[in-house]
Formats: C-alpha cells, sequence, structure tokens
C-alpha cells in the first residue's frame, strides 16, 4: 500500500493551521508562481517600456556639461601665518559650507550671470534649451519693457534649472556644473558662475566691512564723549576735594585693590616716624641721666671720635714727659714745653665732655619735642584722612565710571582697526579648474537609459500584476485555503495537462491517484470510526472538479476492498454516468418520486466493488423531491448493503440542492478550483452549508499547478510518469 504525505491527523472542521505554517511556500516561490501566471502580461510591458526608451533617447537632443571647479576656505587665508595651520574647528564646521552651497545656487547669483553674459537677449541660449523665442523680439531688434524682463526671468529659471552644484565629500572643492545643448555656452556659463560667485562674496564681505565700521564710528564719537566727561569728572572733583591719587595697590591678601592718596602716604610716613620717636626718646633721656656719673666714664665720652683721638695724643705726650723727667729737671725748657702741652690736651679734652654732655641734654629735649610734634601731627592726619574716605567714595564712582568707559573705547577700537585690516584681506574663494568645451554629450545615455527603461517596465509589470492578482481572488495555494477559509485542507490535486482524467486514475501510482488516496487517507481520521459512511461532495460552481473528486474518492475507497456506492444527486446537469460508461435512463429521480426498487437501478462500473446509480431522468422540481425523507430512508437501505455511499451533489451557488442533501449525510467535501471561483463566493457557499448545520470535512483543491502542489497535503512526490493524464473535469 502506498504511504500518503498527508499528516498523521486532521483537525477538527473548526481547527485553524497557523499563518506560514508548513502549508505556506516560501514568500520568493509565491512571487515566482504570480510572475509565470502573469508571464506574457509582464514580457509584453517590459518590452513595451523598452521599446518606448529606445525611441525616446533616440529622439533627445544631446546635452552637453561643463565643470568648474572651486575651493572654498573655511577662513580667510592668512599670508602671514608661518604654520600654514587653520582652525581646528574648521573641519567639523559644517554649516559654513552649507552656506557656501545654498549661495551657490541662489537666484540672486543666477540673475548676476545672466546680466554679465546678456542670456536675456541671447536667442542661441534659448534654443540651446528648447525654448521657442517666436514672438520675443531679440538680436538687435527693439524690446519692450514687458518682453525684457520676461526673457531675462526665463533666462534665470533656466540658468537655475540647468545649474549643478556638486561639493566633494571630505574636501573643500566644489563642482559647478552646468549643462545645455550647447558646448560653448556650457563652458562659458560655469566659468562666469564660477566668477561671478567669488565677486558676490566679495561684495558681500566689504558691504558688510563698511557698514560695520559706519556702526563702531558712531559708537566710538559717543563713547569719546562718556570717556572724556567721566574723566573731567574725576579731575574736577579730586580738585574739589583736594585728592591727589597716587594710584592702587592691593590689600595684604591680595584680593582688595586699596586707593593709595597723597594724605595716606603722609600718614603711613608720619606714624612710621611716631613708632620711632618715643625709643629715640628714651635713648635721649638715658644719655642725659648719666651726667651724674664721671664725664670721662660717659658712653658719648668713650664713643667720641675727637675725644678719643685727643686722649691717645695726650697719651703720647704723656709718654714722652715721663721719658723727660728721668734725664732733665721739671725746669727744663723743654719738660716745660711738654707739660704746657698736657694741660693744653686736658683742657681740650675736657672742653670736649662739656659740649658731649650738653649735646646729650639737647638730644633729650629735641626727642621729647619731635614726639610730641608728631603725635600732634598723626592727630591731625587721622581726621584729615578720615574726611577723605568719605569723599573717596564719590571719588570711586566717578573713577569706575571713567574706567568702564574707557575700556569700552579700547575695545570698539581694536574692532574697528581690525575690521579696517580685514577689508584688505586676500579672498577665501579660488578656482582650482576651469570649464572646458565638452567634446562629447553628457546625455542622452543609451545603456542608462534603456536599464531604466528595464526597470520601469518591470515596475510597471509588478503594479500590473499585483492590480490583476487582486482582482482575481480565487485561491492560489493550498495554505490559504485553512488561512482564509477557515476550513481543513484535506487535499490537493494536481492539474493533469494531457490525455484523459479516468485513464490517470486507473493508474494507482500516477500523481493523481497518490492525491486522492492522501484525501481518502484524511478523511479516515475526520470520524471515530474512520472513513465516513455516507458523504457529500460538491462545490461553488460548475467545473471545479467535484464530479471527478467523487469518482476519484469512491475508486480509491474501492480498491480497499469496501463495496462503494456512488450516487448521482445532480439531477439538473448529471455526469456520472460518462464516467461510468452506462445509460442514465433511471435512476435517483425515479427513486424519490416513488419508485421502492432500488436494486435494479444500482449499475456495476467496471472498478470492483464500485458501484452506480446514475440521476435519472430530469425532474420539474429537483429540490421539491429533495426536501422529501425519501432520501434519508433511502440513505438507510443502502447502507444495508454498502460499506460507503458517496453522493455527487450539485453546485451551491443558485441551488437548494446541495444544502437538503447535506442533512442526510455523515459530512461534506467541498471542491475549490484552483485561481478559479473568487473568495468571496466560496465563503457564500460555506455559509449557506453552516447555516443549514452541515458538517464539513474538509476541502479538496483541485487543478493545482505543479509547483504549487508540494506544498499542499496530499501529495509532494510521485513516480515520474503519474502527471502524463488528463484534465480534471
Amino acid at each position: 500500500m502506498l504511504l500518503s504525505t498527508a499528516p498523521a491527523t486532521i483537525p477538527a472542521a473548526t481547527a485553524l493551521p497557523e499563518r506560514g505554517g508548513n502549508l505556506a511556500p516560501p514568500l520568493l516561490v509565491q512571487y515566482w508562481d504570480v510572475a509565470l501566471r502573469w508571464k506574457w502580461l509582464i514580457a509584453a510591458i517590459v518590452i513595451a517600456a523598452t521599446i518606448a526608451g529606445l525611441i525616446i533617447t533616440l529622439l533627445m537632443t544631446p546635452q552637453y556639461t561643463a565643470a568648474t571647479r572651486i575651493e572654498i576656505s573655511r577662513e580667510q587665508k592668512k599670508v602671514t601665518n608661518v604654520e600654514g595651520l587653520e582652525s581646528a574647528e574648521a573641519s567639523r564646521d559644517l554649516e559654513f559650507y552649507q552656506t557656501q552651497y545654498s549661495l551657490l545656487a541662489a537666484r540672486s547669483l543666477a540673475e548676476r550671470v545672466a546680466r554679465v553674459l546678456k542670456l536675456g537677449s541671447s536667442d542661441t541660449f534659448f534654443k540651446a534649451h528648447g525654448v521657442n523665442v517666436e514672438g520675443m523680439a531679440g538680436n538687435g531688434r527693439v524690446l519692450t519693457a514687458d518682453q525684457r524682463t520676461q526673457r531675462e526671468r526665463t533666462a534665470v529659471s533656466l540658468l537655475l534649472k540647468n545649474v549643478s552644484i556638486s561639493p566633494i565629500r571630505g574636501s573643500a572643492l566644489v563642482d559647478i556644473k552646468y549643462t545645455s545643448a550647447s558646448p560653448a555656452d556650457s563652458a562659458a556659463i560655469a566659468n562666469t558662475w564660477a566668477e561671478q560667485f567669488i565677486e558676490s562674496s566679495m561684495d558681500r564681505r566689504y558691504a558688510s566691512t563698511a557698514e560695520a565700521r559706519k556702526f563702531l564710528e558712531v559708537r566710538l564719537a559717543d563713547l569719546r564723549a562718556r570717556v572724556e566727561s567721566s574723566e573731567r569728572d574725576v579731575v574736577n572733583y579730586a580738585m574739589e576735594k583736594g585728592i591727589v591719587a597716587l594710584g592702587k595697590t592691593k590689600s595684604a591678601d591680595g584680593q582688595t585693590q586699596i586707593e593709595r592718596t597723597l594724605v595716606s602716604n603722609n600718614l603711613e610716613a608720619l606714624n612710621e616716624a611716631l613708632a620711632k620717636a618715643p625709643a629715640d626718646r628714651i635713648a635721649a633721656e638715658s644719655r642725659a641721666n648719666a651726667r651724674a656719673t664721671r664725664a670721662d666714664a660717659t658712653s658719648e665720652a668713650l664713643g667720641n671720635l675727637a675725644i678719643g683721638q685727643l686722649r691717645q695724643r695726650r697719651a703720647e705726650v704723656a709718654g714722652e714727659y715721663s721719658r723727660m723727667m728721668v734725664q732733665f729737671e721739671p725746669s727744663y725748657p723743654a719738660a716745660r714745653a711738654v707739660a704746657e702741652q698736657l694741660r693744653t690736651l686736658d683742657a681740650s679734652i675736657a672742653a670736649e665732655e662739656r659740649r658731649v654732655r650738653s649735646s646729650v641734654s639737647g638730644d633729650y629735649r629735641e626727642a621729647l619735642t619731635r614726639e610730641d610734634t608728631l603725635r600732634n601731627q598723626v592727630e591731625t592726619l587721622k581726621a584729615r584722612m578720615n574726611q577723605q574716605q568719605r569723599d573717596n567714595i564719590q571719588y570711586n564712582i566717578y573713577q569706575r565710571e571713567a574706567d568702564t568707559n574707557r575700556q569700552l573705547y579700547d575695545g570698539l577700537l581694536q574692532r574697528y582697526k581690525e575690521i579696517g585690516v580685514a577689508g584688505v584681506g586676500t579672498n577665501n574663494i579660488a578656482v582650482v579648474d576651469t570649464a572646458k568645451i565638452p567634446s562629447s554629450p553628457s546625455a542622452p545615455n543609451l545603456l542608462l537609459n534603456l536599464t531604466l527603461a528595464v526597470l520601469l517596465g518591470f515596475g510597471l509589470a509588478g503594479v500590473a500584476t499585483f492590480a490583476l492578482e487582486q482582482i482575481d481572488e480565487g485561491l492560489r495555494e493550498p495554505s490559504q485555503v485553512s488561512r482564509l477559509l477557515q476550513v481543513p485542507l484535506l487535499g490537493s490535486v494536481p492539474d493533469v495537462e494531457t490525455g484523459e482524467c479516468l485513464d490517470v486514475l486507473r493508474d494507482p501510482k500516477s500523481a493523481l491517484s497518490e492525491a486522492y488516496l492522501s484525501i481518502r487517507s484524511n478523511l479516515a481520521f475526520s470520524t471515530d470510526h474512520g472513513v465516513p459512511r455516507t458523504l457529500l461532495v460538491t462545490s461553488t460552481r460548475p467545473a471545479e472538479g467535484k464530479s471527478t473528486t467523487s469518482w476519484a474518492i469512491a475508486t480509491v475507497l474501492a480498491r480497499t476492498d469496501s463495496k462503494v456506492l456512488i450516487v448521482d444527486g445532480d439531477m439538473r446537469s448529471p455526469s456520472l454516468h460518462q464516467y461510468a460508461g452506462v445509460q442514465n435512463v433511471h435512476g435517483l429521480s425515479n427513486l424519490l418520486a416513488g419508485d421502492n426498487d432500488w436494486q435494479r437501478l444500482v449499475q456495476e462500473t467496471n472498478t470492483r466493488n464500485l458501484s452506480l446509480i446514475t440521476a435519472g431522468p430530469t425532474p420539474p422540481s429537483a429540490s421539491e423531491l429533495l426536501s422529501s425523507n425519501k432520501m434519508a430512508a433511502l440513505l438507510d437501505q443502502l447502507l444495508e448493503d454498502y460499506d460507503h455511499v458517496i453522493v455527487d451533489a450539485p453546485p451551491i451557488l443558485g441551488l437548494a440542492d446541495a444544502p437538503l442533501l447535506s442533512r442526510v449525510v455523515e459530512g461534506c467535501v467541498f471542491v475549490i478550483e484552483t485561481n478559479g471561483v473568487a473568495i468571496r463566493g466560496i465563503k457564500a457557499s460555506l455559509g449557506r452549508l453552516r447555516q443549514v448545520n452541515a458538517h464539513l470535512f474538509g476541502a479538496v483543491l483541485t487543478k493545482l499547478k505543479h509547483r504549487q502542489a508540494g506544498y499542499g497535503y496530499g501529495y509532494g512526490y510521485g513516480y515520474g510518469y503519474g502527471d502524463t493524464a488528463g484534465k480534471v473535469d
């Protein structure tokens, strides 16, 4: 027995396989299947687009592109900068370059170019851009004001439309490209564009410099007057209050600025002198008190140079006198002269000691008087200093205002000088390469246009295919059955392209037989007793393969040694008698009309264990016959002799036959043609079955293409010769 590729169990009617499960083919395969279905449409659209692209390319006017390359420095170049280094921030500042790119594409620059080249009066320029100049005066003819304005505006618009600004990434270089039908015009416009950009940049720089200088001149004049007025207030107030400022010094903590004046300096000097005066007075007083002691013992006398020299001279004379006394008498003339000299020296020493003692007393009195005088002067200066400190508050206010005005004035004056220097600096824009007259056209590019045409063709084909796929709402693959219809998939049946379907079904090893064997296996798991004993097969509309499915299921069941009876319930359009090769003279319509001898109406087929009851003559109203209880009673009688009874019912839409028959069988098998009936029609048919509480075993997807066949339940393999059969009914 052949093994089926169906799963071991089939879910209940309400169970839904998950999206993206094993039933769904890969997304690329789905797209490929769609492309194969519409391959001729896609090919036609692509070919048409390619031909259209070729024709358009051949009809296009050749265009020539000329390019001028310029360098835009971030800052004005400094010719005196020996290092040649620029600010590190310049390379990171994109705002400057974005501004320059916008200025390069500005309308004002295009107007300058048009004005310099006189493009508004050039018919050649307009013709090179495909503009009809008829009706517009030019080439020496008189232009009206309106015509001149119109031509200038048109020229500017053409310039902006055909110019291209292309910055070179990671550098300060920019390409200015212009495209037109005239090579000479393209080169001239590109070069003029760069020249006018440089001139406009210089004009803006000089204009901004002049405006800044004018503004600073007015501000400097105002600040100069304020500086003079504030400094005059400082001088006048100092003269009025007698403040002589000597500058500022820092305090001991180095944080506070102290204003030094003449009074403060004098007070400081007097304080230092007053601090020394008591010590001098005390020293003089000590020397004066020492007068009571011996004069020659006083420290003043001992330290006096004159007294020391006199005493040294006296000692020398005294020594000489002592030597003479050894040899001579005191009355000796030489001895008397030496003695007189000693008396004279003693008198001089005494007089000098008296003078020293007198000077000590005078020094004491002088020190005392000086101390008193210094103290009085300090007290006087203290009072004056206190008053001056009060006056210094206002003086400092005037001084701060003067200093502030001076700082503002100096700052603006420095800025004024810098602007004056910048106004004569070098330009930061330089032409690197001038545009040359192009020798070959830049457009149209045949290869590029054809490539774009092909891509456009594929794009249009994709849109058209998508639209058609949305219009064609039939089921295209097995995975859609459970996902869209919420119905279990019993199996999928391949489309038989050649031969007869019945011939293929007779071969148990064919792919078609294997597909229905898989469906039979799935039906065996749909009930607790195996394959249903009574089974109804129907579809939405005719020619979807329901009769073939009914015959095929009956054939597969008969091969398992089951006794099977197939009943043609489609009394409006019977077809099973053609499958069996018998006559449709008497059949189901006779039994329902009152004939009770069903055995007489049973016909044997060429397949062992398979019998048939044909539809019989077409009744006036098949629905009336089926609405009676005779059909249920007939099935009960048939099940006494047969293991399985399969009813081939009519289509559902527009007819009541199938819903009526579904009430007397265990369940239904719903047949769906691939890419056949729209999904909304299928859902409507299923809804009618659910309204009558019919039990739905599942759906069978028929006429499936080979590329899709491997993704459903039923089969995914064959024997290599099973797909050579006829088409499913």
